[in-house]
């Protein structure tokens, strides 16, 4: 039986209505770890939820979703290396336990730094399997990156164990730095099913102005910012560069419970009903738009009848929302292009508000313009 969010799961920190920096969707990329003996680093950064496979071992024993190192018998204490997808100011900080419960790390912190290209050439090339540790002259490799004097975002700072109640590990982050890479600390070691970064995407602007961008991208700074329903997946999704891999990658609501018990059409065949679902995303530059992409992959039997997206330049106060889209209907599992001249208003618009009606799921959206 489905199970109601309980206290600790609603009362989440506002950071995380942040994108997630080191998410492998948007390219977080583990460099290098001290030990994957029974899970990979890697999966730290997985963007599905963790998941708990009963009974099910491995060569190296019980297999679990998420990065958990041997019960370590050497001086020290394991670490890896990871690289932001994108660069950003980091605001806060998930660290899911969820599932580690005799084998959490009981300690972490989290240290930060901004790298070139060129300072990576000393990490050693990554071997991710499971039952392996780094080598001597990998550890020697390894050293030459200075990473033990980064900066800390998060001193040494004990967890909770991974059931239900406790799993959500979560710490803001007071920095207002921009940083590329992380040092992740296990002390002394143990597991962690999930890392989530959530920041502030940080670029410069002027390289934009004049190319047709996606305006809506998270490489290009914006973040949702408000949101009605996100029961199955959130809003932020819609806004990931690589195409949905499933519904779960998308965004989903619930099926609203005002609809109509007998459903009636308009003119132009649109689902006449009393309410909708919306998203609202602040634009990381502020733009004209010129053609819009809805896709609705693997939204089959649960895609929005319609969509509307409308544009301002400010929330504060009194909101006027320009049409930009009218309402538009939706077909399930497809790319809908809407080019310019569907579109009523142009901009420049620095805030967006995506209306679904009556619910359901799309899997990305895509405002094509250029920056202003």
């Amino acid at each position: 039986m489905a199970k109601r969010p309980s206290d600790q799961e609603q009362d989440v920190p506002e950071f995380t209505q942040f994108n997630d920096l080191c998410n492998e969707t948007v390219g977080g990329q583990i460099l290098f770890a001290t030990d994957d003996w029974f899970a990979v680093a890697e999966n730290l950064l997985k963007a599905s939820p963790p998941e708990w496979r009963e009974g099910e071992f491995t060569a190296c024993g019980k297999w679990m979703d998420g990065w958990e190192t041997r019960r370590r018998r050497a001086p020290g204490h394991d670490w890896a290396v990871l690289r932001l997808g994108v660069p950003g100011i980091i605001k806060g900080v998930l660290i899911d336990t969820a599932y580690f419960t005799g084998n959490y790390a009981p300690k972490v912190s989290l240290q930060a730094a901004y790298l070139q290209p060129k300072d990576e050439e000393c990490i050693p090339q990554r071997k991710s399997e499971m039952g392996r540790a780094a080598s001597e002259e990998e550890m020697r490799q390894i050293q030459q990156l200075q990473s033990q004097e980064w900066a800390y975002l998060l001193p040494m700072t004990p967890l909770k164990p991974g059931y239900e109640d406790s799993r959500f590990n979560y710490f803001n982050i007071n920095n207002q730095e921009k940083w590329t890479h992380l040092r992740f600390n296990l002390y002394p070691d143990g597991g962690i099913a999930r890392l989530r970064v959530f920041g502030e995407v940080q670029f410069d602007r002027n390289t934009l102005l004049g190319k047709k961008i996606d305006l809506l991208s998270i490489l290009n700074g914006s973040v949702c910012v408000k949101y009605s329903n996100a029961h199955y997946g959130h809003p932020r999704n819609i806004m990931k560069l690589n195409p949905g891999k499933d519904m779960g990658d998308g965004w989903e609501t619930a099926r609203r419970l005002d609809r109509p018990s007998i459903l009636k059409v308009d003119k132009n065949n649109i689902l006449q009903v009393p309410g909708n679902e919306w998203a609202i995303f602040k634009l990381g530059c502020s733009g004209t738009i010129q053609e819009i992409e809805v896709d609705t992959s693997h939204f089959k039997g649960n895609f929005p009848d319609s969509i509307k997206v409308e544009g301002t330049k400010d929330i504060n106060g009194d909101v006027l929302w320009e049409i930009l889209l009218p309402p538009a209907k939706l077909s399930p599992h497809k790319n809908h292009i809407y080019l310019e001249s569907a579109l009523q208003a142009k901009g420049p618009f620095s805030y967006i508000r995506v209306t679904i009606a009556p619910d359901g799921g799309i899997s990305r959206l895509r405002l094509w313009g250029h920056a202003v």
